[in-house]
């Protein structure tokens, strides 16, 4: 973090993406991605699947420099002119309505393009957050990280026993739950992602049961000039059960079904390199 700072966002920019080209390939991360993605999109030819990696390691390169400088990216969107510059963003009667109904909401992402633009835009907008996450091993890196996204974001949790506590009380004074759901949940349910099964967080479909409101979903998309353009869609219907209620397996089946057409949108956009179907 430091080296990309004092590059610059540019230079550091051509850096990482000669480094995530070259090194990237020689990963053991690298092998598992190209498995996963040939499982994914077994249609596909060879040179179509390894264009999808190579951009996933391009975007990992993107994403990572613009984490360090990601108080510029924020600085850059004004969110009354959601339709130029660096950020565009559609659905703003959405962030309007989430934001002064004076009620608990649950919004659902995936590690697409750059996924820690949608806390800044939310903040931006006023919409009051509370986002889990993960913290990196290392706790100085940890420590960097949780500074630099406190500043920019909403309420910070992090995963660890008694989140969901926290998350709850949030959620009971009208909070908004920002969660990134893509990602394997060692004591999560198994429930299918391009047609395999995959350990996945049911918290999100359990919350929304429990306070039975509204579930938005939320991407970010990279636009070919380099930019990034976010997504905030209507309510989500989620399956119900017999006694009216969120049905919390299917909720998360249809959860993944969602992310999975985001995926199919703009595969070499999201993050392979976590073993999502690992068990």
């Amino acid at each position: 973090m430091g080296a990309v700072q004092r590059l610059g966002s540019n230079r550091a920019l051509d850096w990482a993406l000669r480094l995530a080209r070259v090194v990237g390939p020689m990963l053991p991360e690298n092998r598992m991605a190209a498995a996963s993605i040939a499982a994914a999109f077994p249609e596909k030819s060879a040179a179509e699947r390894a264009a999808i990696l190579v951009g996933a390691w391009e975007n990992f390169a993107r994403v990572t420099v613009e984490f360090v400088f990601l108080d510029e990216l924020a600085a850059s969107f004004d969110p009354a002119k959601p339709d130029t510059g660096i950020v565009t963003v559609s659905g703003i009667d959405q962030f309007v309505a989430l934001r002064d109904d004076g009620k608990p909401g649950i919004i659902i992402a995936a590690h697409l393009a750059n996924w820690e633009i949608l806390g800044v835009v939310a903040q931006k907008f006023g919409l009051k957050t509370v986002i889990p996450f993960r913290a990196p091993a290392n706790m100085r890196v940890a420590d960097e990280v949780l500074t630099h996204r406190a500043a920019l974001m909403g309420t910070l949790v992090e995963n660890s026993r008694g989140a969901s506590f926290e998350l709850a009380a949030a959620l009971d004074q009208g909070a908004h739950l920002g969660m990134l759901v893509d990602q394997k949940l060692a004591r999560g349910i198994d429930v299918p992602f391009f047609g395999r099964p995959a350990l996945t967080n049911p918290l999100a479909a359990r919350f929304a049961r429990q306070y039975d409101c509204p579930v938005h979903g939320a991407r970010a998309i990279r636009r070919p000039d380099g930019g990034l353009h976010l997504e905030l869609t209507g309510p989500i219907a989620l399956p119900r059960d017999g006694e009216g209620l969120i049905d919390v397996t299917a909720a998360t089946a249809e959860i993944n079904r969602i992310v999975e057409g985001w995926v199919r949108e703009h595969p070499d956009q999201w993050f392979w390199l976590h073993d999502r179907w690992k068990h």
